[in-house]
């Protein structure tokens, strides 16, 4: 008979199907007014009501019902209980070329926690070769785990960790490297490798999941595919981000890693280029390049490895009634570098003023771009950016705010030096710097 432990069960709906001897993993009937349903028993989220059962019906998916008194529940067989079953590996073609596939964490390593009702990291980079045995078939797998955490918990320590063990399998010789990832904070990550990863001799190509790998709907093994094929086989050596272009499965965009962002917080084709067109597209296991301005694949390239960021670097948003003290925390704290991300053509209030005046006499880089997803930074169109312009501000151009964090991270991780800093961050080091912005790459990519 169903226990409440473990099985999210309990009160009403416990009693109800406990009168129905009804396990996890049985099959059951469930007659509600005029409509009948049949499915396996799953556990459920142990913090919801005490109303609802879920069923997994024939077709993979999950249907939550809420029950009353009225309701009738059988069980008509005996089940398997949710497991997951890795599948054994397929065998390797010799001739293929070698791809290594780093796991960090997020969806696309994760399966759907029965318990809670939640997704969380369950499978290996191993696993994943395991569950996508057509990989078999474009290259040679070698995998690592590097570490299983959910994006939003990694942190400049943990790029530092990434980009070193890219470069242990780039010295291996591998054709290229795929890092699985978190989508939440992918583009930091993709930001940061693509600083820390300098003179790079094949792709580095960034990998997530919006629906986790036992779902029906889930992306993670056309993702999967998408960023091998092109760590394979791309005519760039550069870092990118593979995730699906559009809502049908049939395209994956290649998007450089200093100019994307994550634009949905569940769709699948959530990452976009800002302020820039995708380097590539991957159909049908075809790569089509659309552009022609990429640092091209070369084995005989050593990479240089910079992997040290600072953490003394903050992400400030303005907003009407911001309070500049904030701004003078982060100086008093420890702060050595500062991106306002400012309204407009780039712009903060009056009001912060004398806090930022305070933050550049104390050596902290200050440097502004803009809250507008599209566009570039222009200070000298109005006289609240000329003001800020005198102060010692430094506009950014078009550089993404997320973006410009990372890279003052990494360039205070590189010198402590104000004035070699001020340059290399209006230097444009790895493509996140645009020479203009072009109207067809506002509207077309911003659909």
């Amino acid at each position: 008979m169903i226990q409440k432990k473990n099985s999210g069960y309990w009160g009403f709906i416990l009693k109800v199907l406990q009168s129905g001897s009804c396990e996890i993993g049985d099959i059951i009937r469930i007659k509600k007014e005029d409509k009948i349903f049949e499915g396996i028993l799953i556990p459920r989220s142990e913090s919801r009501d005490d109303k609802h059962v879920v069923i997994k019906l024939k077709n993979g998916y999950n249907l939550g019902i809420k029950i009353t008194s009225k309701t009738k529940i059988g069980r008509l067989g005996k089940g398997v209980k949710p497991s997951f079953a890795v599948p054994s590996l397929p065998k390797q073609k010799s001739s293929l070329p070698k791809v290594a596939i780093l796991s960090t964490g997020g969806t696309i390593a994760s399966r759907v926690d029965y318990r809670t009702g939640a997704v969380r990291s369950a499978l290996s980079a191993s696993d994943l070769y395991g569950v996508v045995p057509e990989l078999s078939d474009i290259a040679r797998v070698e995998t690592e785990i590097v570490f299983s955490l959910y994006s939003e918990n990694i942190t400049q320590l943990h790029w530092s960790q990434i980009a070193k063990k890219i470069e242990e399998h780039i010295q291996q010789g591998v054709n290229g490297v795929v890092v699985a990832h978190g989508t939440d904070t992918m583009a930091y990550t993709a930001a940061a490798l693509s600083f820390a990863l300098q003179n790079l001799p094949v792709p580095v190509i960034l990998v997530g999941a919006q629906r986790s790998s036992d779902r029906p709907s889930s992306d993670a093994a056309l993702n999967l595919l998408g960023a091998v094929q092109t760590a394979c086989k791309a005519p760039f050596a550069e870092v990118v981000i593979a995730m699906h272009d559009n809502l049908s499965d049939n395209l994956i965009g290649l998007n450089r890693g200093t100019k994307v962002r994550k634009c949905h917080t569940s769709r699948r084709d959530t990452f976009k280029p800002v302020n820039s067109s995708a380097i590539a597209k991957v159909n049908n296991n075809k790569i089509i390049m659309l552009s022609n301005q990429f640092v091209k694949r070369d084995t005989k390239r050593k990479l240089i490895l910079k992997p040290k960021f600072s953490e003394n670097v903050a992400l400030i948003k303005f907003y009407p009634g911001f309070n500049p003290k904030i701004i003078d925390w982060q100086v008093k704290n420890g702060a050595k570098g500062l991106i306002l991300e400012g309204t407009g053509l780039g712009h903060v209030s009056k009001y912060c003023f004398e806090s930022i005046k305070d933050a550049i006499a104390n050596e902290v880089i200050v440097g502004l771009s803009s809250q507008c997803i599209w566009g570039r930074v222009n200070m000298n169109v109005y006289d609240t950016g000329r003001d800020l312009l005198n102060m010692g501000v430094i506009p950014l151009e078009d550089m993404l705010p997320e973006t410009a964090l990372v890279k003052l991270m990494w360039i205070l991780g590189q010198t402590s030096d104000p004035e070699e800093a001020k340059y290399l961050l209006t230097t444009n080091i790895v493509g996140e710097i645009s020479p203009r912005t072009l109207p067809s790459e506002i509207y077309d990519e911003g659909k």
